[in-house]
């Protein structure tokens, strides 16, 4: 095994190539273990390249400012992008929190919204001035016209059939406004999730405040963000 690993790595195989081979390995050998093939892992002391953090690409805020000013206001779905990107950004959600929004989690007079992220666990999210005027724009202008399917009545984000909004949909909405700016980035939404992050501590918010609204596990995750100072 050790001699196949030597020959990958001089056979320049990529460092995330070799993780992934290894990982193989580790698994074919736990099989054999599991199956009373062998009687020992020959595996288990192997380690595993080190693998290089990627940086995201982020929005500037001009970036975003010009994304936002594509949209066409003059059509209902138009309120409804705008208000989607803006509490993208405003909150750093990931898109199955977006589409999963519901009405009764939004709590305007305090200023918070409630999300439940990965594992079902829940948090409160601060969310910005300009976000809520969209938010109560659109539901109270937009959504209240369109007919609701039975069971989506508390979904905050509803597409022209009355059911909640697909994740495939939010990335095809951006995918299509980046296009119509021409801007020269991967933009995904959750490129505003970073992008919330980055300016958070650009402007010098604490690291586990930002964990906490990102609703992180562990804080090496948000540490990712600190690569602009």
């Amino acid at each position: 095994i050790t001699e196949f690993l030597k020959w990958l790595n001089k056979a320049d195989r990529k460092a995330t190539t070799q993780s992934r081979v290894i990982s193989g390995i580790r698994a074919f050998y736990k099989y054999l273990l599991l199956e009373n093939m062998i009687s020992k892992n020959p595996t288990e002391l192997l380690e595993t390249p080190r693998l290089g953090r990627h940086l995201p690409d982020v929005l500037s805020v001009e970036d975003i400012d010009r994304l936002l000013s594509a949209i066409d206001l003059s059509l209902p779905e138009g309120h409804r992008n705008r208000t989607m990107i803006e509490t993208l950004y405003s909150c750093g959600l990931r898109v199955s929190e977006l589409v999963n929004l519901k009405i009764s989690d939004l709590f305007f007079d305090t200023g918070f919204v409630r999300v439940t992220g990965k594992g079902n666990k829940q948090r409160l999210i601060p969310i910005g001035s300009i976000a809520i005027k969209y938010i109560s724009i659109y539901k109270n202008e937009i959504r209240i016209h369109v007919k609701v399917q039975k069971g989506f009545e508390d979904f905050l984000f509803l597409n022209r059939r009355g059911k909640k909004l697909t994740t495939v949909m939010v990335f095809i909405i951006i995918k299509n406004l980046v296009q119509k700016i021409g801007l020269k980035k991967h933009v995904s939404p959750h490129t505003f999730r970073h992008s919330f992050a980055t300016h958070l501590v650009e402007n010098g918010a604490d690291l586990r405040s930002v964990q906490e609204m990102l609703g992180h596990e562990s804080i090496t995750t948000t540490e990712i963000y600190t690569h602009l100072d």
